[in-house]
C-alpha cells in the first residue's frame, strides 16, 4: 500500500488544477496514490483529471453526478484511500518542493502518529508571500509526540483539514467524516485533534496556501455562514458522547466557538447586513447554551452576554480610533482631489444607448485586430448599431490605413469621448479602458485580448518582477473587474485568461475575430499586400517576427544577424521583418534594420498595422515566442521556432508551457541549426506538417471563422448562431501559399 493517500477535491479550479497536480506528482517522494474527486465541475476540471489519470497510473478519478459540496467530496474519496496517511489537499494549493519526503521522514522518526502537523506559507495573487504567523508553535512541539492537551498551543494554529495527514487506521477507527456546509473544516478538526493520542509536528513549510482575489468561498457573502453554528453543534454533540474528553476540551471549545462567530461577524463580506444581527442572537443563545458551569468568560467575549445594540456600540467604538487615522491620511490629498474635480467637466447620467458600441484597439491606435473584425461583422449583420471608435490623437484619425474614411470616431479624452463612454451598451477592446471609464448598469464590456498567450500575463507577472517594471498589476485587474466577456480561441486560452486574470468576467468560447481571415483565406488573399510592400512576383516571402526581451533593458536582444539570414534565404526570397510593438519607437531600428530595409535587404514591416495582412503575404513564419504563431498556424503554412535563448527567456518573462516540446514546428536552438532547416527542407516536411496540426488542434480548437458573427449575434444581439455550431474540435482549413518555398539542397 502507499504511504500517502492525497484525496484532491475539485470545483471551478481548471486555472489551478495543473499546478495543484504537478506539484504533488513531480514530488521526489514517490509512494503516494491521488484520488482526485470531481465534483461536478461546471468548468474543465474533470477532463484534466482524465488526462492526468491517462499519463500517471498514481492517480485515480472519481467524477460525481452532482456537486455536493468540498466535505463531502473528501467523504466520497476515503474509501477508495489505500495509503498509510491521509492528506487532503485542496485543489488551488501547492505542496512545496521535497515536502512529502520530508513529512515521510517526520512521520518515521515519530512512529507513525496519528497526526501529523506541518507549517504552511500563504501565497498572496498579488505576489506576496508571508509564512504561518505561529509557526513557532511547531518549532516549540519537539522532537517526539504529544497530545493536545500536553501541547495545548498546537490549537492555536488555523484550524483546517489541509496542515496535517492522517493515519488511515486511526481514522476509520475513529469514523470521522465531514459534514457538508460551509466550515465543514471544524467539525473534522477539533474532533480529530481531541481524540488523537499521537501527534507530531514538522516545522517546515510543506504547502502554499493559495489567496485568491476572487473564488474562496467564505469570502462569499451569503447565508450559508450560518452554518457555522451547525457545525459547532457537531463538536459540542462529540464532547458529550465522550464524557473524559468533554471535561478537558468544553471551555476551549465554548471560547473558540465565540471567536469564531464573532470573527465571522466583524467581516464584511459574509453576512448580508439584513441577517447580521440575527447571527449574533444565534451565536449568543450558543454560547449561552454550552457555557460550562462556573467557566470564567474572556473579557473579549462578554459581548455576547448581551445585545446586538451593545455589541455595535462597543464595536463602532472600537473603530473611532483606525476611522479617525483613516481620515487623517485622507485629509493629505483632499486638496488634490477637489481640485481634479474643480476642472473636470461635468457631465449629467444620460441613460445607456442600447444600440451604441464603442470600440477601441491597442491603446486607440485605429481600426485594427479583434475589434475591428468585430465591428466590420456587426455593420453587415446588425446595422442597427451605431459604432463609435476611440482613437488617441488626430494623427491617428487622419490616417485611412488606421482610420478607414467614413468611420464614425472621438478623440481619446474629449467631451465626445466622454459622452459615447458613458452611454455605450457595449464597449470593445483589446486593452483595458482607461480608469475614468465607469462600469455602468446596462453596459457590457467585451475583452478580446491580443492573442493566445505563452508568456505569462497578469498576476503571473508578480512573481518576475522584469517582466512587469513600471506595471501595475492591481490597478490592471481593477479595471480588468470592467469585463463581463473574455474572449478566447481555446481551451487552453481560456484557463490561462481566467488564472491570469482573476476578475468577475465569463469566457466566451467565440474564437479570435482577427482570425476569421486566416481560417477563411484563399492561396491569392496575400498577393495585394505583396505588391504593395514591393515584393517581386513569384518571390517567396519569409515573416521574421521576434518577441521582445524583459531580461534585457529596452526589451531588444538581437537574435539573428538580418543581413546573414537574407543572403541565406537566397534569391528570389523576400524577407519580412517585423519587430515587437513595444520596440517600433524605440533605438531597435537604428541598430541595422533601417539601413538594410533602406538597402532593400530586408523589408521592414514593423509599421504595418494589419498583422494578418502580413501573415496571408507571406509562405513561412520564423518566430522565437511570440504569440504570432497561435494564429499562423491557421494557415497551415510552416513555422519555425529559432529558441536560442529559450533557458534566460523563460527564466525571466516565465511560460506557460515549454515551446521548445510543443512547438507548431521545428525548432532551432542556433544559427547553424537554422540555416540548416532551411536550406536541407525539414522545415517543410511530414513532422513539420505533424506538429502544426498537432499544435492547432491543441490551441485553437474555437477557430472556425465565424467568431466575429458569433460575438455580434450571441454577445451584441443575444441571439443564437444560424446554422450548426461546430461539434468537438473545428477542423482548420489548411491555406497553402501556392508555392514553392525554399528549395532543398
Amino acid at each position: 500500500m502507499p504511504r500517502f493517500s492525497v484525496i484532491v477535491p475539485c470545483f471551478k479550479v481548471q486555472g489551478f488544477l495543473r499546478e495543484c497536480l504537478d506539484s504533488v506528482l513531480d514530488q521526489s517522494f514517490r509512494d503516494i496514490e491521488v484520488i482526485a474527486v470531481d465534483d461536478c465541475s461546471p468548468d474543465g476540471s474533470g477532463a484534466i483529471l482524465d488526462e492526468y489519470a491517462a499519463r500517471d497510473d498514481r492517480v485515480r478519478v472519481l467524477h460525481l453526478e452532482e456537486n455536493v459540496g468540498l466535505g463531502r467530496a473528501r467523504n466520497a474519496g476515503m474509501p477508495h484511500a489505500s495509503g498509510d496517511y491521509l492528506f487532503f489537499l485542496d485543489s488551488d494549493d501547492t505542496l512545496t518542493p521535497g515536502a512529502l519526503r520530508a513529512m515521510a521522514d517526520r512521520l518515521a522518526e515519530t512512529d507513525d502518529p496519528d497526526v501529523l502537523v506541518f507549517d504552511y506559507a500563504r501565497t498572496y495573487w498579488w505576489g506576496g508571500t508571508r509564512r504561518n504567523v505561529l509557526a513557532r508553535v511547531l518549532a516549540e512541539a519537539g522532537d517526539g509526540t504529544f497530545t493536545a492537551a500536553g501541547h495545548p498551543e498546537i490549537l492555536d494554529l488555523l484550524m483546517v483539514v489541509w496542515n496535517k495527514v492522517y493515519r488511515r487506521a486511526f481514522v476509520e477507527r475513529e469514523g470521522f467524516t465531514f459534514p457538508p456546509g460551509y466550515y465543514e473544516d471544524t467539525p473534522w478538526t477539533f474532533p480529530v485533534m481531541f481524540s488523537a493520542e499521537r501527534i507530531a509536528a514538522l516545522d517546515r513549510i510543506c504547502l502554499n496556501y493559495r489567496q485568491r482575489r476572487q473564488g474562496n468561498i467564505l469570502s462569499t457573502t451569503s447565508r450559508k455562514h450560518f452554518d457555522v453554528h451547525a457545525q459547532y453543534e457537531r463538536v459540542f454533540a462529540f464532547l458529550d458522547a465522550r464524557p473524559g474528553l468533554s471535561a478537558r476540551w468544553r471551555p476551549f471549545l465554548h471560547a473558540k466557538m465565540g471567536e469564531h462567530c464573532l470573527d465571522i461577524l466583524s467581516k464584511p463580506d459574509r453576512l448580508p447586513p439584513s441577517d447580521r444581527a440575527e447571527f449574533f442572537r444565534r451565536t449568543a443563545e450558543m454560547f449561552r447554551a454550552h457555557r460550562p458551569k462556573d467557566a470564567e468568560v474572556p473579557a473579549e467575549l462578554r459581548v455576547l452576554e448581551g445585545s446586538y445594540a451593545a455589541y455595535r456600540v462597543r464595536r463602532d467604538s472600537g473603530r473611532a480610533a483606525r476611522e479617525l487615522e483613516r481620515r487623517t491620511r485622507q485629509a493629505r490629498g483632499a486638496a488634490a482631489r477637489r481640485a481634479r474635480r474643480a476642472t473636470a467637466v461635468l457631465l449629467p447620467r444620460r441613460p445607456v444607448d442600447p444600440n451604441l458600441v464603442v470600440y477601441s484597439a491597442f491603446s486607440h491606435r485605429g481600426v485594427l485586430g479583434d475589434p475591428a473584425a468585430i465591428h466590420r461583422a456587426a455593420r453587415e449583420h446588425a446595422p442597427h448599431l451605431r459604432g463609435v471608435w476611440v482613437v488617441r490623437d488626430e494623427e491617428c484619425a487622419a490616417d485611412p490605413a488606421l482610420l478607414p474614411p467614413g468611420t464614425e470616431h472621438v478623440l481619446l479624452g474629449s467631451a465626445a469621448y466622454r459622452r459615447v463612454t458613458e452611454r455605450a451598451a457595449f464597449l470593445v477592446n483589446n486593452v483595458n479602458w482607461p480608469g475614468a471609464v465607469a462600469k455602468r448598469d446596462g453596459s457590457v464590456h467585451v475583452h478580446t485580448h491580443q492573442g493566445t498567450p505563452l508568456k505569462y500575463m497578469g498576476v503571473d507577472l508578480l512573481g518576475r518582477p522584469g517582466a512587469r517594471h513600471g506595471l501595475d498589476v492591481p490597478q490592471m485587474l481593477r479595471r480588468a473587474d470592467r469585463w463581463d466577456h473574455s474572449l478566447v480561441a481555446g481551451r487552453y486560452a481560456e484557463r490561462i485568461w481566467e488564472r491570469a486574470y482573476p476578475c468577475h468576467f465569463t469566457s466566451a468560447r467565440t474564437g479570435s475575430p482577427r482570425n476569421d481571415v486566416l481560417v477563411n483565406a484563399g492561396p491569392e488573399d496575400g498577393r495585394r499586400v505583396r505588391e504593395r510592400l514591393g515584393v517581386p512576383a513569384g518571390n517567396t516571402v519569409v515573416l521574421y517576427a521576434p518577441t521582445r526581451r524583459e531580461y534585457r533593458r529596452g526589451g531588444l536582444v538581437e537574435r539573428l544577424d538580418l543581413a546573414r539570414l537574407a543572403a541565406d534565404l537566397g534569391e528570389d526570397r523576400t524577407l519580412l521583418v517585423r519587430l515587437h510593438p513595444s520596440l517600433a519607437t524605440g533605438p531597435a531600428r537604428g541598430l541595422g534594420l533601417s539601413e538594410l530595409h533602406r538597402r532593400g535587404v530586408v523589408v521592414d514591416v514593423t509599421d504595418e498595422p494589419h498583422v494578418e495582412d502580413l501573415m496571408l503575404a507571406s509562405d513561412l513564419l520564423i518566430t522565437d515566442y511570440s504569440a504570432l504563431m497561435f494564429d499562423y498556424v491557421l494557415l497551415d503554412r510552416p513555422i519555425v521556432v529559432h529558441a536560442d535563448d529559450w533557458g534566460p527567456y523563460t527564466a525571466t518573462r516565465g511560460t506557460y508551457f515549454d515551446i521548445t516540446e510543443e512547438a507548431p514546428g521545428h525548432v532551432s536552438r542556433s544559427y547553424r541549426e537554422l540555416a540548416w532547416l532551411l536550406a536541407s527542407g525539414a522545415w517543410r516536411d511530414e513532422e513539420a506538417a505533424r506538429m502544426r496540426a498537432a499544435f492547432r488542434s491543441r490551441y485553437c480548437e474555437y477557430e472556425d471563422g465565424r467568431a466575429a458573427e458569433r460575438v455580434v449575434r450571441t454577445l451584441l444581439l443575444g441571439e443564437p448562431m444560424p446554422g450548426p455550431e461546430p461539434s468537438g474540435v473545428p477542423g482548420a482549413r489548411g491555406v497553402p501559399s501556392g508555392r514553392d518555398l525554399l528549395p532543398s539542397t
